[in-house]
């Protein structure tokens, strides 16, 4: 096939369009999501659980500035067999995402802000648009392409480096996030790409962490530090050098 000449008015009345529209329904979705985000609760003693196990890796990477006493004080406190606060018993985490109603309740709300919008604009853009090529891309491309970038124009000659407005629609969706980063920060919700992938891994990082598995190497770690007193010998030094210098 000879190579084709794309209409100016395609650029006006279909390609720009489209760019528009996409880039607006992302803006749109970005200031839903903001109204329909939850505020994650947190569980009190999680929280505490979590600034323990803090306060015990300090104390593991700074023990060296403390006297042997104070650390060995401070290790019973974590570590002793009876009363230690990495020696108590919790709970096994038992959580079901599919039982939590705040985590239904977020993952609904996920599918009508991402899964919704796009099937509704892509199945309006696709009856809009239908039949056109908006586009091309600077490089030459094998014929696997033309599936994903001729989507709704079977035309078995066409250069696979020609895109149709389906196609089009859905390398916005997927090609703005740069675009949403500049005008609307990092964290957005416009981004679809990612919106997608936090709600597919949006059960696994809903559940808590087991303190049971992070207190027992908490508690090895803590317990098998060879303690060494930086400052024990630091007045002699001193003295040593308020000498030299005299």
């Amino acid at each position: 096939m000879s190579d084709l000449v794309v209409d100016s008015q395609i650029r006006g009345w279909v390609f720009l369009p489209i760019v528009v529209i996409t880039f607006l329904v992302g803006i749109l979705r970005h200031y839903i999501s903001i109204l329909l985000a939850s505020q994650k609760k947190i569980e009190p003693q999680q929280l505490q659980d979590s600034q323990m196990i803090l306060r015990s890796r300090l104390l593991r990477e700074n023990s060296r500035y403390l006297p042997r006493s104070s650390f060995l004080m401070r290790r019973h406190f974590f570590n002793n067999e009876e009363s230690g606060y990495l020696t108590q018993k919790r709970p096994p985490v038992t959580q079901n995402v599919m039982t939590d109603p705040t985590m239904m309740t977020d993952m609904l709300k996920g599918n009508v802000t991402n899964v919704l919008p796009m099937i509704i604009i892509g199945g309006w853009i696709n009856w809009m648009f239908s039949g056109f090529i908006t586009t091309r891309v600077p490089f030459p491309l094998t014929l696997r392409f033309k599936p994903m970038l001729q989507r709704g124009i079977e035309l078995m000659h066409l250069d696979a480096s020609w895109v149709s407005s389906a196609s089009w629609y859905f390398l916005n969706v997927f090609g703005l996030r740069s675009i949403y980063a500049l005008v609307l920060g990092e964290n957005n919700g416009a981004d679809q790409a990612r919106q997608m992938q936090d709600q597919m891994s949006g059960a696994a990082m809903a559940m808590p962490p087991d303190p049971k598995v992070a207190f027992k190497a908490e508690w090895e770690a803590l317990e098998i530090i060879d303690h060494q007193w930086s400052l024990n010998d630091l007045e002699s030094h001193i003295l040593s050098s308020l000498s030299n210098c005299s």
